[in-house]
C-alpha cells in the first residue's frame, strides 16, 4: 500500500510539473529574452557572450541560458526547450530537498515540507517559466542545507561542506552577487568553524562551479561587461529606480504570502520550534537566513515577486518541522484547504491582473467569500474525519486543485498576456504598438527584432498596420 501511495503521488508530481509546460506561450518580458538568449547560444555555438537579437547582453549570467540552449540543441520546440530544463531542475530539488530533511529530521518533517514547497503558488509557477528565479533558489537553498552539520558542529563531513560550496557557486553562475549575500549569515553565525571554508575542496568546489564564465567573459568582453552585469544590473538594482521595478518598502509583505499559497497560515505554528523549550539551532539558522533576506529585499528599490523565490525553501522547511510536531495538525490545516476555495476565482483573474496590472482585474467578491466559506466547510469535515491521514488529503487536494487551476488558466493567460497566438495567427512582418512583455514574445516567435510598423516600410505598403505573411 505504501508503494502504490509512494507512485500515484510522484506521478501527481509530474502531471503537475511536467503535464502542461506549453499551455500557454512566453510570458512577461523576462521569459522571452532569456529563452532567446538561449536559443542563440544553441545556434551559434558561442556558449560565452550571452547575445539578444544579436548583441550582447551582460544582464544575468550564464547558467539558465546554458539550459535554454542545451534544451535547444536536443530539438524540443520554443516554449519546451526553456521550460523544460527548469521544470526538471525544479523535481530535482524537491527530492533533494526532502532527502536532506529526512537526515537532518525525520521523515515526517521531510514529507510535509516537501509537499507545502511542491503545492505552494510560488514555487509552482516559477517552475513553468524560464527565468532565473528557480535555478538560484534551488541551489542556494542546497548550499544552506548542505551546510547545516557543518554549522551545528556535529557529524559534519568534509564532502558536505564542499558541496555546499559547489551549491552557492551554481547559485553564483545563476543570479551574480545575490546568494552570496543571502548565505552571509549562516558564515557569520558559524564563525567560529569559518576556516573550514578555506580548506582547498570548499574553495576549489566554488572556484570551478563560478568563476570560469566570468573570467572567460571578462576576458573576450573587456570593460563592458563588468560595468554592465556588476555596477547596472547588481549594485543599482539595490538604490536606483533606471531599472523601473520601484515598490513601497512593504511589497512583500502581501507577496511572501501569495507565494506560499495556501500554506501561510501554517506559519502561526513556527514560533513554538524556533523559541519553545525543544528548539532547534538548525531550524533558528533557517529562520534568520529567511528573514535576513526578507529584510534585504525589502530595503532594496527595486522588488520582483521571484526575488524571494530562495527564501521559500527555508520557509516550507521550518513550516513542515512545525506541522510534523503540532499536538492538533488538523485544525491547522483547515485554512489552506479553506484557501483552495479562491483558485476558480484566480484562474479568472489572473490572466487579466498579468496582462494589464491587478487594477483592472474584476473581483467578483461575493462570489469568492462564498467559495472560500464552502472549501473551509469542505476542509473542516475532510481533515477532522480522517485525523491521522489530514496532511496527505490536504496535500492531495492541492495537488489536484493546482493541476485543474493549470489546464483552466493556462489558456487564459496564452490569449491574454502571450504574443504567440497573435504570431500563429498572422506572423507579422512589423510590430504594433506592445506592451513590452508581448512586443518581447513577438520578437522571440519571429526569431529576430522585427521593425516597428510606425516607422517607413518598403515602396506600397501601409507602414501604419500590421503586416502579414500570408
Amino acid at each position: 500500500m505504501r508503494r502504490l501511495t509512494l507512485v500515484a503521488a510522484l506521478g501527481l508530481l509530474c502531471a503537475l510539473y511536467l503535464g502542461n509546460l506549453t499551455g500557454m506561450g512566453m510570458v512577461g518580458p523576462d521569459e522571452p529574452r532569456y529563452a532567446d538568449i538561449g536559443r542563440a547560444m544553441a545556434q551559434s555555438g558561442d556558449w560565452i557572450t550571452p547575445r539578444l537579437w544579436g548583441h550582447p547582453w551582460f544582464e544575468k549570467p550564464a547558467l539558465l541560458y546554458w539550459m535554454t540552449a542545451t534544451g535547444f540543441r536536443l530539438g524540443l520546440g520554443p516554449e519546451l526547450a526553456p521550460r523544460l530544463p527548469v521544470a526538471l531542475l525544479s523535481l530535482a530539488f524537491l527530492a533533494f530537498f526532502w532527502w536532506r530533511l529526512r537526515i537532518e529530521w525525520d521523515a515526517r518533517v521531510a514529507s510535509c515540507a516537501t509537499a507545502m514547497l511542491a503545492t505552494s503558488a510560488g514555487w509552482l509557477t516559477f517552475s513553468h517559466v524560464a527565468v532565473t528565479d528557480l535555478p538560484l533558489a534551488a541551489f542556494f537553498s542546497a548550499a544552506v542545507l548542505l551546510s547545516l552539520p557543518w554549522f551545528t558542529g556535529r557529524r559534519a563531513q568534509a564532502w558536505e561542506t564542499t558541496a555546499s560550496a559547489a551549491c552557492l557557486g551554481l547559485a553564483v553562475l545563476a543570479k551574480g552577487l545575490v546568494p552570496l549575500v543571502l548565505f552571509f549569515p549562516v558564515l557569520v553565525l558559524g564563525w567560529r568553524r569559518l576556516r573550514d571554508w578555506l580548506r582547498p575542496g570548499p574553495v576549489l568546489a566554488f572556484s570551478l562551479c563560478a568563476l570560469p564564465w566570468y573570467i572567460l567573459c571578462l576576458i573576450r568582453s573587456g570593460s563592458e561587461f563588468p560595468r554592465v552585469f556588476f555596477v547596472e544590473q547588481q549594485f543599482n538594482r539595490f538604490g536606483s529606480p533606471a531599472l523601473q521595478h520601484v515598490q513601497p518598502w512593504w511589497f512583500y509583505l502581501p507577496i511572501s504570502l501569495l507565494l506560499l499559497y495556501p500554506w501561510f497560515p501554517v506559519l502561526v505554528l513556527t514560533p513554538r520550534v524556533l523559541d519553545g523549550p525543544a528548539r532547534d539551532a538548525r531550524l533558528r539558522l533557517l529562520a534568520v537566513v529567511a528573514a535576513f533576506g526578507f529584510v534585504f529585499f525589502s530595503a532594496s528599490v527595486n522588488k520582483l515577486p521571484g526575488y524571494l523565490l530562495p527564501l521559500l525553501p527555508l520557509v516550507c522547511a521550518c513550516m513542515g518541522c512545525a506541522l510534523a510536531r503540532a499536538r492538533r495538525p488538523a485544525v491547522a490545516l483547515i485554512a489552506p484547504v479553506a484557501l483552495l476555495g479562491a483558485l476558480p476565482f484566480l484562474a479568472q483573474t489572473a490572466p487579466v491582473a498579468l496582462a494589464r496590472g491587478l487594477r483592472s482585474a474584476q473581483i467578483p467578491w461575493t462570489d469568492v467569500v462564498l467559495g472560500l466559506a464552502a472549501a473551509a466547510a469542505a476542509g473542516a469535515i475532510l481533515t477532522l474525519t480522517a485525523r491521522a491521514r489530514a496532511f496527505p488529503v490536504a496535500a492531495t487536494l492541492a495537488a489536484v486543485a493546482f493541476f485543474w487551476f493549470q489546464r483552466a488558466a493556462f489558456p487564459a493567460f496564452d490569449l491574454a498576456a502571450s504574443a504567440r497566438p497573435m504570431w500563429l495567427a498572422n506572423r507579422p512582418v512589423c510590430a504594433p504598438r506592445l506592451p513590452r512583455a508581448l512586443l518581447y514574445g513577438l520578437y522571440y516567435y519571429a526569431e529576430r527584432q522585427i521593425p516597428d510598423c510606425t516607422l517607413p516600410g518598403p515602396s506600397g505598403l501601409d507602414p501604419t498596420r500590421t503586416r502579414v505573411v500570408r
